[in-house]
This record gives structure tokens, sequence and C-alpha cells, in this order.
């Protein structure tokens, strides 16, 4: 089947088009779905740090409190802990967060809490007595409870962030992922753009400046259009009709000239 020229123009760039357009496609629709999902996990992240911050102020208020109950003499009321409100945000982190690593960190963070509120609860009694001392019960029972629960969530705290770092490092990967494909459209693009202006320097803009010169010595010289070139499309019939048009015009200008020398040979035998 033969093609136009403005067909095969036509066919060449709709290519480009559609390469860049189904690439970029390819890369907003990987991005926006990488985008969101990992989005959501650095949210859930970043919320359930704060909350791991949350529970941190709660339980080192609450010992401050019993700290300051002991070490002054002047009654103080007993602080109370309020162990729903924690246990709730633990609860909260438990079904924010998928990881393997980071529920145990929670269930450690639950008992070592319920550990340290049980042994708080003792604090009215060692206050009511006279044979136990509230200082060596605080430093030696009390304390290292609230040490394993401030250990805890550290710990908690760590594997959170650490988490968070994680899904930072994949959605910086999945943005380089996701921009792959519109750089190997650019790529793709380029390279056809550069073929196609081969083609046209090669098979249109050649033979339009070598029909241009043998144009030339027509004209100039009265030489014989003698360029032609292999083709099927609207060039090669462009070419054809001036190579067929000079070389009628060449037989006329040579009839032309042979009746003008005709005519003047007769012209010169009627002369006496």
């Amino acid at each position: 089947m033969k093609l136009s020229i403005k067909s095969k123009l036509t066919i060449s760039l709709s290519a480009i088009a559609v390469i860049l357009l189904i690439s970029a496609t390819i890369s907003v629709l990987e991005y926006a779905k990488m985008s969101t999902y990992v989005s959501d996990l650095i949210a859930d992240d970043i919320s359930s740090l704060n909350t791991a911050h949350k529970l941190a102020d709660i339980s080192n208020k609450y010992n401050l409190d019993i700290l300051a109950v002991i070490g002054d003499e002047v009654d103080h009321e007993i602080p109370r802990f309020d162990q729903e409100y924690f246990l709730s945000h633990c609860d909260s982190l438990r079904t924010s967060l998928e990881s393997n690593v980071i529920q145990p960190l929670t269930d450690s963070v639950v008992y070592a809490c319920s550990a340290y509120v049980l042994t708080s609860l003792e604090l009215e009694t060692v206050l009511d007595s006279y044979f136990i001392d509230s200082r060596s019960w605080y430093f030696n029972r009390l304390q290292p409870s609230f040490a394993l629960l401030a250990s805890d969530i550290d710990a908690l705290e760590t594997a959170i962030y650490n988490d968070l770092e994680k899904n930072s490092k994949t959605f910086e990967r999945g943005f380089y992922r996701s921009i792959i494909p519109g750089i190997i459209a650019v790529g793709v693009g380029l390279l056809l753009v550069v073929m196609l202006l081969f083609f046209m320097l090669s098979y249109y803009v050649k033979p339009l400046y070598k029909m241009l010169d043998s144009l030339e010595g027509y004209r100039t010289y009265n030489k014989k259009y003698t360029y032609t070139f292999d083709g099927d499309d609207e060039l090669k019939k462009l070419n054809d009709g001036i190579a067929e048009l000079s070389a009628e015009n060449l037989q006329l200008r040579k009839r032309l000239k042979d009746m003008k020398t005709k005519a003047s040979d007769e012209l010169e035998r009627n002369q006496p």
C-alpha cells in the first residue's frame, strides 16, 4: 500500500505521541498508587509516634507525682493513674500499625504498665505504715517497674521511628520507580524524533535539493533534467512531472530553433 507524505508524517508523529502518552499515564498511575499507599503508612507512623510520646508523658507525670508525695513531708493527695486511658492508646497502636515487630512491643508496654500500676497501688499502704520506708519502697520496688515501662515505651518509639524511616525510603524509591517509565518515554521519544529527522533529511530534504540543482542546470544551462530517485509518494510524482515537462520543453526549444534556422535559410535563398 502506497503512503502519502502526509500519511507518513502523521503516522510517525502519532507513534511518538502515543508512546509519550502511554508512558506518562503509567507514570502517573504508578506514582498515585504508590503515593497513596505509602502516605497512609507514613501518616499512621506519625500518629503512632505521637501516641507513644503521649504514653511516655502520662507515665512520667504519674511517676513524678508519686515521687512528690514521697519526697514531701506535707500530705498530698495520692495521684491516680488513668489506666483505661493509657490502655486505649495502646489499643490504637495495635489497630493502626500492622508491623510484626511493633505489635509485640505494644503488648510489652501493656504488661509493663499493668505491673507498674499494680505496684503503685501499694502507695497508700506504704504511706500509712510505720514500718515501711516509703523512699526504699519507691527506689527498690516502684522505680524498677517504672524503668521497665519507660524502657518498653522507648523501644516502641524506636521501632515506630524505624518503621517511619523505612516507609520514607520506600516512598523515595517508589517515586524514582514511578518516573522511570517517563524517563524511558522521553528517551524513546527523542530517539524517534532523531529517526524521523534522519528520515526527513534522507528521503525528502536531500531529494528536494537534488531536484533544485537539476532544475537550476536545466534553466541556466539548458541541461537535461536527469535526476531520479526511488519512491512512491507525491515527491516522486513531482520529480517525474518536472522531468517530463523539462523534456517536452527541451524538445519544443529544439523545434523552435530548427524552425528559426530553416526560416533563416529560406530567407537567404530568396534574397536576390
